[in-house]
């Protein structure tokens, strides 16, 4: 089925009217108007929000970010509120595919994801471009074979005669042989899986050059069969040595097959739908780079859960949970990332900070840090906030600090006054 491609930003507003689109508003069909409003009724009862229903002509999207594909044909795909809405899409689709690689670990090369740049085409296309390159060179390097106990009755002996079953034998067929004998063949779980990847990659695809190679790489594994458990076949994925280079297909075959996205669409799609929550996905990525930086003896724990705001009947009540903990051996620093954009020079709206964010810092800083030391707030940088805002005092002990964090060099622009057990950042090496 041809898809429709709509192409908005995160928080963007869709309708079935008529209007002049861009990337903060679109029109879509009436069809996918209401597979999406059944969408968030479904999810709504599993405590997930990813539209609001603005007067029953307008949805509004959350902060999820990814693709939509609806059966209707109608495909959505969201990109991050990070440039402005001025500038080439192209920069957003390079940012998140970042960020998707980044926070689940996806094994890439940095001419694959810079290529983006050049990939006119939605995001799903480069996710199911990055998994026919991996199963190319899989394939290229020798899929590997297992031995399979195949029972059967032949006129020939071949292996193993089963003995009490042919003592059974009835009349009229004992000129058949019962036989037991091993199939050295590539039917195993991690095989499955591949064929069941590429199969849903063929049917959804719409570029050309993934077209071509996907059903190209079919022609050699056409013999297997799909898998008919994913779940149960992933459990069977073995990783010792002999199976080592099977290893850069897996991340890509399980975001194609749904099994690694933080959020999964439920009902009868026609195609491959990724969705991410933009803030875990810039956590993540501000955690795995903030690691690499680490001087030695420092650890960060990411979402630690050790302390409680309050203590009742003997037990602790309501956990508290930063999404960074740095620690030395006499010192720690809390950290939390918030993906907002911030304006620097506002300073009677209070930058765009959040009274609530505030009041979580000031419980992680009483409970992590017993009330002395520093804490940080992580914002994306952007052109209104590029430099650190001055320190905010909760009391002479207990300071917190609002810092940027550059996507594009990944690195944090920290104030000079207060030093983080951090490597100073080489862009060159960052971007690798």
């Amino acid at each position: 089925m041809a898809h429709t491609w709509i192409r908005v930003r995160e928080h963007a507003r869709l309708t079935t009217d008529s209007i002049e689109p861009d990337l903060d508003r679109a029109q879509i069909s009436p069809n996918a108007f209401d597979w999406l409003c059944q969408l968030q009724a479904n999810m709504g009862q599993q405590g997930a929000r990813l539209i609001a229903v603005e007067n029953r002509r307008w949805l509004r999207l959350d902060n999820h970010v990814g693709v939509l594909q609806t059966p209707c044909g109608t495909g959505i795909e969201i990109l991050p509120k990070h440039h402005e809405a001025q500038e080439d899409p192209a920069k957003s689709r390079t940012l998140l595919s970042r960020l998707i690689a980044s926070a689940l670990d996806l094994p890439h090369r940095k001419t694959e994801v810079a290529e983006v740049q050049l990939f006119d085409s939605p995001l799903i296309e480069w996710v199911m471009r990055q998994f026919l390159l991996a199963l190319d060179q899989l394939i290229k390097r020798g899929l590997r074979f297992d031995y399979q106990r195949v029972e059967e009755e032949q006129p020939f002996l071949r292996g193993q005669l089963d003995m009490a079953k042919q003592m059974r034998q009835p009349p009229g067929r004992q000129h058949l042989f019962h036989l037991r004998h091993d199939l050295f063949l590539p039917d195993r779980p991690e095989n499955r899986l591949l064929r069941l990847a590429l199969d849903k990659t063929c049917q959804a695809t719409q570029e050309a050059n993934n077209w071509r190679l996907a059903h190209e790489l079919a022609g050699f594994i056409h013999e297997i069969p799909p898998s008919r458990d994913v779940r149960q076949d992933f459990a069977c994925w073995r990783t010792d040595r002999l199976m080592a280079h099977y290893q850069a297909v897996r991340p890509w075959c399980e975001l194609v097959l749904g099994q690694q996205m933080p959020l999964a669409v439920k009902g009868a799609t026609q195609g491959i739908s990724l969705l991410f929550p933009m803030e875990k996905l810039f956590e993540q990525h501000v955690a795995k780079v903030l690691r690499r930086q680490l001087l030695n003896g420092a650890h960060l724990r990411t979402q630690a859960a050790s302390r409680y705001l309050c203590q009742h009947a003997g037990q602790g009540i309501f956990q508290l949970r930063p999404d960074l903990l740095i620690e030395t051996a006499d010192t720690s620093w809390v950290l939390d990332t918030k993906w907002k954009r911030l304006n620097g020079a506002d300073r009677d709206n209070k930058y765009g900070l959040n009274q609530g964010d505030f009041y979580q810092m000031l419980a992680y800083g009483q409970q992590y840090l017993n009330g002395q030391g520093d804490m940080v707030l992580i914002y994306p940088r952007s052109p209104e906030f590029a430099n650190p805002l001055p320190v905010f005092k909760y009391s002479d002990e207990l300071r917190l600090h609002v810092w940027p964090f550059d996507l594009e060099n990944d690195e944090l622009m920290a104030s000079g006054d207060t030093m983080l057990p951090l490597k100073k950042s080489d862009p060159k090496q960052a971007a690798a």
